[in-house]
């Protein structure tokens, strides 16, 4: 396997259209390292006006910071050298919705909590770097770790340790 270069840069694009009374469609572009497309769609519920024929605009958010860890995770095992038997994460994001004089809401972040079940054969302290380097690797986090509070607990035999 071969080591990526001391920088380079990612970069994505997104076109988004309205399309109907809350639904967007939108074309995802990866431009940097590589060339890659990928539509998507989000709507809203009925609590937003909208007819719920896609996913909310969250659960594509959501989805996306639980995946790019276990993306890192995965990829960083390999130059670790650590063999992973399965790999799950269960994940908690919660916001409070603040009403503001003059506005429908605001919204605030409260926090992220990551819950981190590795099965493998390597020795924990190796697995807390493991989890500790795809944090630091993990594109979607690094935006918005220095906003709001994102914890990660690894599942070992003994309970849970942060990492």
């Amino acid at each position: 396997m071969t080591e990526p270069p001391k920088s380079f840069d990612v970069v994505i694009r997104c076109s988004g259209k309205a399309v109907g009374k809350m639904r967007n469609e939108a074309r995802v572009d990866i431009v940097e390292p590589f060339v890659e497309s990928h539509e998507m769609a989000s709507d809203e519920g009925p609590f937003h006006g909208g007819d719920g024929t896609a996913p909310p605009p969250l659960t594509h958010f959501v989805g996306g910071f639980v995946t790019c860890l276990m993306t890192q995770i995965r990829a960083f095992a390999k130059r670790f050298r650590i063999t992973l038997d399965a790999l799950e994460v269960e994940a908690e994001f919660q916001w409070k919705g603040l009403t503001v004089p003059g506005r429908p809401y605001k919204a605030e972040p409260v926090g992220i909590r990551l819950d981190i079940a590795i099965a493998s054969a390597a020795d924990e302290a190796a697995l807390v770097e493991l989890v500790q380097a795809a944090r630091e690797g993990c594109f979607v986090e690094a935006i918005i770790s220095e906003r709001i509070a994102v914890s990660h607990r690894l599942k070992t035999q003994t309970g849970w340790v942060e990492c």
